[in-house]
């Protein structure tokens, strides 16, 4: 039997892991597994080689959960180690880190220490996270005399024992003894639930108990049906061979579609479409990338997007990895080239995680463009529910911009799809104000503003709708990029103020008839909600339009979205009670004389204005019916 002391300045290895990674102590099972997977994989190499004798046979890794004992074993057949390789790599390199690490970690930020753990071989000492006590039982693969089965034991102190032992198979056991304080992970459903969420791709079978399940037995009842039977059989965890690991040439639409459903099972809609990434220079980078469609709350889109390292999962806060507008998407990326600290869940800074982002974009860019070209129908039928992802990409990405500008669209109220390229032909000969302005008039809501497009497209008007939950960002951005352009949403102002070609036409009511009139409007709204001007419009136009002004409207909108506006959102809103001067009512309430009638009809007209806006509610809203009622009666 060896003993020693490992060469720790530090009176208990458990302060330092519990210090440092507790925040993740889940991850143990992880590392373990992985390692178990590692040393598969390198004897899996070495056969190929011609440089292991035996017989490959079952290479299926064993998690085995016994609560009685209070152990948690891991069980590979891989390489195994000799006692020398134990000594190197877990006495001297492991142990011999955790006294580096301490002493660089002292006195460093938060994200100094998230990096610095990358930089040692701490994965296993995740298992001192949950263990009182680790065993290692371990048989090399290699052949003679020097290469016998080795136990290895160690409780967290600097103090190890390491003796040779009978073991008949190659390959490595590792058994935790569980401590009092990590009881939970005794239970096997908990075991299972890491297993699934970290190892449910790795590429060698993983076998946690056994499950229940109905084989048919070969006979058929009486009504000529099969029969079947329960039996109990080997309760495999993963699949080794994802969809992403494999050639695009290799899977069918269905194949994608399937490994979708393994990915999110409890998501019923199906994707709109996919990305396969395959990239071996100047980085490795594999994964597939899909398009959901989109609920309004973009939030609950995020965190959909796993993160892999070799099959192994990391993670699925994924920024940093992917631009931020892409977060949106769902799927699997796994590159070898992300650096990664133990609980590989904090990114370090690095030149390949950019050069990583802007491939992702530039392919997400190459698929939609492709889309667009070969099926311009299909495309439009899916721009509703891909729409916010380009929107997202445009206002948050310039390179992305440049890109999307092809094939982003505009849709009017007919159900028409345009390019940026093709609607600015389509409005610029009727939209140009006398000062040569193109405006770009649009809708939020067809229904509430549903009058005002009808005066619009009767003038000969084309309306946009913007009814996305990012279109208010979106039209800025847009008016940033086009030259002499603004958007104004189609009840920002009467009509011909938005789009103004010529003079206004002479008004009925002078401006002593305005002022007269103005007092009388003024006592039924509120002077801090409402501006109250005149305007000769159309004898045919109502008499009475509200309208808000597209600025303050737009800022009050985007505050709502966390636009960096909050002040905003205090404001009061502000509306524009415009009054036909041209109108038979108005001229109708100006020679009222008896006050009270004048009164009642300033108010209904008032009303059916702010009705228009939906701005009528509650008491209002029913003091409204009752009068319309009894006016319809008079």
């Amino acid at each position: 039997m060896q003993t020693g002391t490992i060469n720790v300045q530090t009176e208990n290895i458990f302060p330092i892991i519990k210090k440092f990674l507790y925040s993740d102590h889940e991850i143990f099972l992880r590392e373990l597994v992985s390692n178990a997977v590692d040393a598969t994989q390198k004897l899996k190499t070495l056969a190929s080689m011609g440089k292991v004798k035996d017989e490959m046979g079952d290479l299926t890794i064993h998690v085995e959960v016994d609560k009685k004992n209070k152990q948690i074993r891991i069980i590979d057949r891989g390489i195994g180690m000799t006692s020398e390789e134990v000594d190197k790599y877990i006495n001297q390199i492991a142990f011999s880190s955790a006294e580096e690490f301490v002493k660089k970690y002292k006195g460093k930020s938060d994200a100094d220490k998230n990096a610095l753990i990358g930089h040692f071989g701490l994965g296993f000492y995740s298992a001192f996270m949950v263990a009182e006590k680790v065993e290692i039982r371990t048989k090399t693969y290699k052949k003679g005399g020097a290469t016998k089965a080795v136990k290895w034991e160690c409780d967290g102190s600097p103090n190890f024992t390491m003796d040779d032992i009978d073991k008949n198979d190659r390959g490595t056991e590792i058994i935790l003894h569980v401590a009092k304080d990590s009881e939970e992970f005794l239970e096997e459903y908990r075991i299972l639930e890491l297993l699934r969420k970290y190892s449910k791709f790795l590429p060698v079978p993983i076998q946690c108990g056994m499950e229940k399940t109905s084989e048919p037995t070969g006979e058929k009842d009486k009504d000529g049906h099969d029969q079947y039977k329960e039996v109990e059989k080997p309760r495999i965890i993963n699949n080794t061979k994802p969809a992403w690991t494999q050639k695009p040439a290799d899977l069918k639409d269905e194949d994608y579609k399937n490994f979708y459903r393994e990915l999110y099972p409890m998501n019923f809609e199906e994707p709109l479409f996919h990305i396969h990434l395959n990239v071996d220079y100047p980085f490795n980078l594999t994964g597939i990338l899909y398009f959901p469609k989109v609920k309004k709350n973009i939030e609950v889109q995020r965190d959909k997007i796993q993160l892999y390292s070799n099959q192994v999962f990391v993670t699925d806060s994924v920024e940093g990895i992917v631009p931020d507008f892409l977060t949106l998407l769902h799927g699997v990326i796994d590159s070898p080239d992300i650096p990664l600290n133990v609980s590989r869940s904090y990114l370090q800074s690095d030149s390949n995680v950019k050069k990583i982002s802007n491939h992702i974009m530039k392919k997400v860019g190459d698929k939609l463009e492709e889309l667009f070209k070969n099926n311009r129908e299909d495309f439009e039928k899916k721009w509703d529910d891909i729409k916010v992802f380009i929107e997202y990409g445009m206002i948050s990405e310039e390179k992305f911009y440049e890109r999307a500008e092809k094939f982003a669209m505009f849709k009017n109220t007919d159900g028409k799809y345009f390019t940026f390229d093709e609607y600015k032909k389509h409005v610029e000969k009727t939209q140009l104000d006398k000062d040569k302005k193109l405006i770009y008039l649009y809708t939020t809501d067809t229904d509430e503003q549903h009058a005002f497009i009808e005066t619009a497209k009767s003038r000969g008007y084309d309306v946009m709708i913007m009814s996305g939950v990012l279109d208010n960002h979106f039209i800025n951005t847009l008016e940033q990029k086009f030259e002499n352009t603004s958007f104004a949403r189609v009840d920002a102002d009467i009509i011909d103020k938005l789009i103004k070609k010529e003079e206004d036409q002479p008004s009925k009511l002078d401006e002593k008839d305005q002022e007269k009139l103005k007092p009388v409007f003024e006592k039924f709204v509120n002077k801090e909600n409402y501006n109250i001007s005149f305007e000769s419009l159309s004898e045919t136009d109502q008499p009475v339009i509200i309208t808000q002004p597209e600025f303050m409207r737009r800022m009050k909108d985007m505050s709502k979205l966390g636009g960096g506006m909050d002040y905003m959102g205090t404001l009061p809103d502000s509306y524009n009670l415009v009054i036909n001067s041209n109108h038979k009512l108005i001229s109708e309430i100006l020679n009222e004389k008896d006050a009270a009638k004048q009164d009642t009809l300033v108010k209904q007209v008032t009303d059916l204005a702010r009705l228009s806006q939906n701005l009528l509610k509650g008491q209002e809203l029913t003091d409204f019916i009752k009068r319309s009622v009894e006016m319809i009666g008079k």
